[in-house]
C-alpha cells in the first residue's frame, strides 16, 4: 500500500495541452479520493462551477470521476479497475467535458490510468500433457503455455522457472512482433525404463512490488521413438473477415506436415489464445487446420486478431504459427445523438445566436461510414451550428414571438456517409416563455348598452370583454372604471365595473325623467410587469318606463270651492262643454293619452273625445234634463301596464248663475270619501267579530278536556298514590303497626266548576288492606257508576299499616 501511494505521488501531474486538462491516477483508488483541482487548472473559481451548473459530460454509461462543484475538484466515484476499462491497451485513459452553462462552454479531461500489481499470472490449465518418445534427440523443444497477467509494463510477466531441470530447460524467446513464447527444451535424453513418467513444476513470476507467481503442472509421458515434429508451411498466415459474418463462415486453412509415418505423423491443431477471447470468437478443425467463426466479429470492438496455432503429433511433438486476421468495417452503427445540455425553456425576447442545446454526435464506424452530417427542419427561427469533434450547437437566428408559435419541436437528424447510409434523429421539444409584450385589446371599439329605469341597484347591465395574446399572468386582464363625471356626479356614484369579469353593475337606481344617457371609459390592463393597458368608451342608454300616471291640468281640482261648466239649455248638438287636459311626464307610448268617460249623470247627453279630450254634447239638451251633471273621464295613458287619473267636471244646466247657485250649494262634495269610511268601518267589525268566535271556542274546547281527564282519573283503576297526614289517630286499634295512616281522594261536584267538595264519612269505596296478606290489597267497591251521580262526591279512604 505504501508503494502504490509513492506511485500515485509520483506520478500524479497535470497539463494542459490545446485547451485539454491531464491527470494521472493509479487504479484501484478507494472512492472519494482526490483526482485534481480542476477549478485551479482551468483558471476558474469555484463559484463559477456552481453558477454554472457544472456537470461531468460522457459518452459512456458508466462515470468513474465526479465533480465537486463547492470544492472544484475531480474526486473518484466508482472504484477503477484498468484492467477491465482497458484490457492491455496502454496508455489507459478516460476522457469526458466540463459542461457549464450561463455562459454555455465546455473542457475536455484526460484522466490516464496506471497499472498496479493487483493480478498475478495465471495459467489456463492448471495441468499440461506431452508425451514424448525416449529417442528423442537433445534440444528438443516443447511449446508451453504461456501464463497470462492482465496487468502491464513492470506488473505484467516477467519470467518463467521451471523444476526440477533434471532433463529439461527454459528457452523463453521473443518474436518480432514483441509476443513471447515459452519452449521447454530437453538437454538430457530420457529413458523410459527408468522414468515413464515425469512430473515438472512451471512458475510464471511478474515483476511487480510485491512479486505475484503462478504454477502450472506438466506431465511428460515418455513414448518410444518419434523423432519428428511437424513443421506448418508458413510461420504467419494472414486473412480477411467482414464484420458481423455468420457463424461457420471461413475464415482461413493452415496445414503442417510431420515427416514420421502412422500414429506419429497424424498431426492435431489448435488455438492457443489464453488471454482474449479468441476461442470464443474463432474455432478450428482439430484434422483440417481450417478456421471458421463461432462468434460475431465486430469492427468497433477490435479490428484484427492475431491467433496462435499449434500443430502437434502424438508423439509430442508441437510447431507453432501465427495467423491475423483482419476484420474490414461495414456500414452497421448509426449515428448516436447525445444531448450534453439542452435549454427547455427560451424567453421570446430572447436575442440572435443564443445557445439552446448542445449536441455530440459519434458514430462508431470508421471511414466514410464514421462522417456524420447533421441538419434540421426548415421554416423554423433556429440553426445548427457544427464545431470540431462532432459537436454542434443549437443557436437561434431571428427572432422569436410566443404569440405566433408558443412550442417548437425541433427535430436533429443525423445520417453518415456510409452505403446504404444510416441516419438517427431526436426531437427537441422548446418552451417559449412569455413576455408581455400585448397590450389587451377590447373585442369592440366602443359599446352601447340600455337599461330600464327604475331598476334595482346592483343590478349587471353588460360585460365589456378584453384579450391579451400574452399567457398566464401577462394575459390576466383587470377591468378598472376611469375617473369621470356626468352632469357634476363622479361616475362611480352610477356604475361599477368587475375587476375580473368586466361586469358593468348599476350602483343606483335610474329616472328616465331625469337623466336620458350618460358616458365613460373602462381600462383594460394586464398584470404583466411593467403593466399594459387600453380603454374603451361606454355610453349607456336609459329605456323609458311607465311609471307616471297622466297628470290632469284642467280642470283643477281644488279640495274646498266647487268648479262647474255651464252649459245653456239651448246648446245644440256638438256643444263644447269643457275640454279636459292632462298630461304624460314618460315619453314614446307611455305619455300617448286617451280619454274615457268613465261615469256620467246622463251618459246620453255628453261625449268625450279619444284623443283630444273635448266634452261636447251628443244630443239637443231639454228642459228635462237636470241641471247638476257630474262626469267622470278616465285618462289612460298607452303604457304596459298602463297608468290612470279620474278628473271630476261638474256641469251646470241652467241659462242663469241664481239657477246654478241655488242647485249647487248642497253638493255632496266628501261621497267618495264617505264611501271609505263605511268600507273600513264594515272590515273592523268583521275582524272583532272573528277574534270574538275563536276565543269562544278555544274556551268551549279547555272545558271539554279538563272533563275528560277526570273521568279518566276515576275509571282507569290505577293505584292512588298515598299522602299521609300528620297526626292520624289509629283507629283500628290492631295489628302490630304503630299507626294507621288514611287519606282522601275527592273529586269536583261538577266539571264546569273549578271549586271543589269534599266528601263526608261513607263506605262506598273502602280499600284495607289485609294485615295477613303480603302486599296484596283487597279492593271493596260497589259496582255503583260514578257517571250515575255526577254531582255526588266520591270518597276512597285507604288504610296502611307501616312499621
Amino acid at each position: 500500500m505504501t508503494r502504490q501511494v509513492l506511485l500515485f505521488i509520483a506520478l500524479l501531474f497535470i497539463r494542459s495541452v490545446h485547451g485539454q486538462i491531464s491527470y494521472s491516477i493509479p487504479e484501484e483508488m478507494s472512492k472519494g479520493s482526490l483526482v485534481g483541482n480542476i477549478a485551479h487548472d482551468l483558471g476558474l473559481q469555484p463559484k463559477r462551477l456552481s453558477s454554472g451548473k457544472a456537470r461531468i459530460y460522457t459518452r459512456d454509461s458508466d462515470e468513474y470521476i465526479e465533480l465537486n462543484r463547492e470544492r472544484g475538484v475531480l474526486l473518484v466515484k466508482e472504484r477503477i479497475d484498468r484492467e477491465a476499462l482497458c484490457r492491455r491497451a496502454t496508455p489507459c485513459a478516460l476522457h469526458f467535458q466540463i459542461i457549464l452553462e450561463n455562459p454555455m462552454e465546455f473542457y475536455s479531461v484526460a484522466v490516464q490510468i496506471t497499472d498496479i500489481n493487483d493480478n498475478a499470472p495465471t495459467f489456463e490449465k492448471s495441468e499440461m500433457k506431452f508425451k514424448i518418445s525416449e529417442s528423442a534427440n537433445l534440444g528438443a523443444i516443447f511449446v508451453l503455455e504461456r501464463a497470462a497477467d492482465l496487468d502491464v509494463g513492470t506488473n505484467d510477466l516477467q519470467r518463467y522457472e521451471l523444476k526440477p531441470t533434471d532433463n529439461f530447460i527454459l528457452n523463453p524467446q521473443s518474436k518480432a512482433d514483441g509476443n513471447k513464447i515459452v519452449e521447454m527444451v530437453m538437454q538430457k535424453p530420457l529413458d523410459r525404463e527408468k522414468d515413464e513418467l515425469i512430473s515438472l513444476v512451471l512458475t510464471a513470476v511478474d515483476g511487480g512490488e510485491p512479486q505475484m507467481s503462478g504454477t502450472m503442472l506438466i506431465v511428460i509421458t515418455v513414448l518410444d521413438v518419434n523423432d519428428n515434429a511437424p513443421v506448418f508451411t508458413q510461420p504467419t498466415y494472414k486473412a480477411t473477415v467482414t464484420e458481423n459474418s455468420p457463424k461457420g463462415t471461413f475464415v482461413a486453412a493452415v496445414k503442417a506436415s510431420d515427416a514420421d509415418h502412422g500414429s506419429h505423423g497424424r498431426i492435431t491443431y489448435s488455438i492457443t489464445n489464453t488471454l482474449d477471447n479468441v476461442r470464443k470468437i474463432f474455432e478450428m478443425n482439430k484434422d483440417s487446420g481450417e478456421v471458421t467463426l463461432n462468434g460475431n466479429v465486430d469492427f468497433e470492438e477490435s479490428q484484427n486478431y492475431r491467433i496462435n496455432l499449434l500443430a502437434s503429433d502424438e508423439g509430442g511433438l508441437t510447431d507453432s504459427c501465427k495467423l491475423i486476421v483482419d476484420v474490414t468495417d461495414i456500414n452497421d452503427n448509426n449515428p448516436e445523438i447525445n444531448i450534453m445540455s439542452k435549454s427547455n425553456v427560451i424567453s421570446e425576447d430572447a436575442k440572435p445566436n443564443t445557445v439552446v442545446t448542445m449536441i455530440n454526435i459519434e458514430d462508431k464506424d470508421s471511414g466514410e461510414n464514421g462522417d456524420v452530417k447533421c441538419y434540421i427542419s426548415e421554416n423554423i427561427p433556429f440553426t445548427l451550428k457544427a464545431s470540431a469533434n462532432n459537436f454542434y450547437s443549437l443557436i437561434t437566428d431571428n427572432d422569436l414571438d410566443r404569440e405566433r408559435s408558443s412550442e417548437y419541436n425541433i427535430t436533429v437528424s443525423c445520417s453518415d456517409e456510409g452505403v446504404p447510409s444510416l441516419s438517427s434523429s431526436v426531437t427537441l421539444t422548446l418552451q417559449i416563455s412569455d413576455v408581455n409584450d400585448n397590450a389587451p385589446v377590447f373585442e369592440r371599439s366602443s359599446y352601447e348598452a340600455y337599461i330600464v329605469e327604475n331598476n334595482t341597484p346592483g343590478l349587471s347591465i353588460f360585460t365589456v370583454k378584453a384579450r391579451d395574446a400574452d399567457w398566464k399572468q401577462n394575459a390576466r386582464v383587470s377591468y378598472i372604471l376611469e375617473d369621470s363625471s356626468v352632469n357634476g356626479v363622479p361616475v362611480s356614484s352610477f356604475v361599477s365595473v368587475s375587476a375580473d369579469s368586466g361586469v358593468i353593475h348599476a350602483v343606483r337606481s335610474f329616472d328616465y325623467e331625469q337623466i336620458k344617457d350618460f358616458h365613460f371609459r373602462v381600462k383594460a390592463q394586464d398584470g404583466g410587469s411593467p403593466p399594459l393597458s387600453s380603454n374603451v368608451s361606454v355610453k349607456i342608454l336609459i329605456q323609458d318606463q311607465n311609471d307616471n300616471p297622466p297628470q290632469v291640468l284642467y280642470p283643477v281640482q281644488t279640495g274646498g270651492s266647487l268648479v262647474a261648466e255651464m252649459v245653456p239649455r239651448s246648446a245644440d248638438v256638438g256643444y263644447l262643454v269643457s275640454k279636459v287636459v292632462a298630461v304624460d311626464v314618460d315619453s314614446g307610448q307611455n305619455a300617448w293619452l286617451s280619454y274615457k268617460l268613465q261615469k256620467a249623470t246622463d251618459r246620453a247627453l255628453f261625449e268625450v273625445g279619444l284623443q283630444n279630450g273635448e266634452i261636447r254634447t251628443i244630443r239637443q239638451v231639454s228642459d228635462k234634463d237636470a241641471v247638476k251633471q257630474r262626469l267622470a273621464v278616465i285618462v289612460e295613458d298607452n303604457g304596459q301596464p298602463s297608468r290612470s287619473a279620474t278628473v271630476i267636471v261638474n256641469v251646470a244646466v241652467a241659462d242663469s248663475f241664481p239657477e246654478v247657485l241655488s242647485e249647487f250649494t248642497d253638493f255632496p262634495h266628501d261621497k267618495e270619501y264617505n264611501d271609505n269610511l263605511t268600507f273600513y268601518l264594515v272590515l273592523a267589525l268583521a275582524v272583532v267579530s272573528f277574534l270574538f268566535i275563536t276565543c269562544l271556542v278555544v274556551i268551549i274546547s279547555v272545558k271539554i278536556y279538563r272533563w275528560r281527564q277526570s273521568r279518566i282519573l276515576y275509571h282507569s283503576g290505577l293505584p292512588v298514590i298515598p299522602y299521609y297526614p300528620p297526626r292520624y289517630s289509629d283507629t283500628l286499634g290492631t295489628g302490630t303497626l304503630p299507626h294507621v295512616y288514611n287519606y282522601e281522594v275527592c273529586r269536583t261536584t261538577d266539571s264546569r266548576k273549578s271549586d271543589c267538595k269534599f266528601g263526608t264519612a261513607g263506605s262506598q269505596n273502602v280499600l284495607i288492606m289485609d294485615p295477613s296478606s303480603t302486599g296484596t290489597m283487597q279492593r271493596i267497591q260497589s259496582e255503583k257508576s260514578i257517571l250515575d251521580e255526577a254531582d255526588s262526591p266520591l270518597e276512597v279512604r285507604l288504610s296502611v299499616y307501616n312499621p
